[in-house]
């Protein structure tokens, strides 16, 4: 499948737009292709863009003092991800974001999107349903954190997403759930029986 068609198929899941439509949407996409490793936010850049995941996978995370890693994110195909806090409010990036595999992406301006928005009625209520998904997300997790111990947001995880355990690095999975590497190993094992 080509990769406007992996979005065309996205959007036109949560909304109906014109064959006109679309392709003014589409093209307002960017195409990139990453490597392994390679960043697409840091820490302090300024942020225009947020990127929707064609293939590979993507980690949004953030260090802090202490260098201590915590993600915030995984990204795989059709996600989405930015700092949406710097990307919002035009700041510096508080997060970073790079690819755990290689990766290929579209990205978009947020000056193109706020410019189809203001456009396009279906297209606004494309992104608004997109953003509150996402924070939908995010208050599910918030609340994963705080009221369950690692091993129930493990087996949380794994259920939702059980191909996450076979294309991120087990030290990226327990810096996701707030856990050792040990501790992680332990989930896995009870989990599976191994």
């Amino acid at each position: 499948m080509d990769n406007r068609e992996i979005l065309k198929k996205h959007v036109s899941k949560f909304v109906s737009l014109t064959d006109e439509q679309l392709d003014y949407f589409l093209s307002h996409f960017k195409e990139h292709s990453f490597k392994k490793g390679q960043v697409l936010i840091g820490e302090g850049d300024k942020v225009e863009k947020e990127y929707f995941v064609l293939s590979g996978c993507l980690k949004a995370f953030y260090i802090n003092d202490e260098t201590k890693m915590y993600i915030l994110q995984f990204a795989m195909p059709t996600w989405w991800t930015s700092d949406y806090s710097a990307l919002y409010n035009s700041t510096r990036a508080s997060i970073n974001v790079d690819c755990i595999t290689d990766a290929e992406v579209l990205s978009l301006s947020s000056t193109d999107r706020e410019k189809m928005c203001s456009e396009v009625h279906a297209i606004e209520h494309f992104f608004r349903w997109r953003t509150n998904r996402g924070y939908v997300a995010s208050q599910r997790r918030l609340l994963s954190f705080m009221n369950s111990d690692a091993k129930a947001r493990y087996e949380e995880l794994m259920q939702l997403y059980p191909e996450l355990y076979n294309i991120v690095p087990k030290q990226l999975i327990a810096a996701y759930l707030g856990v050792s590497r040990e501790t992680l190993s332990r989930l896995y094992s009870h989990h599976t029986g191994k």
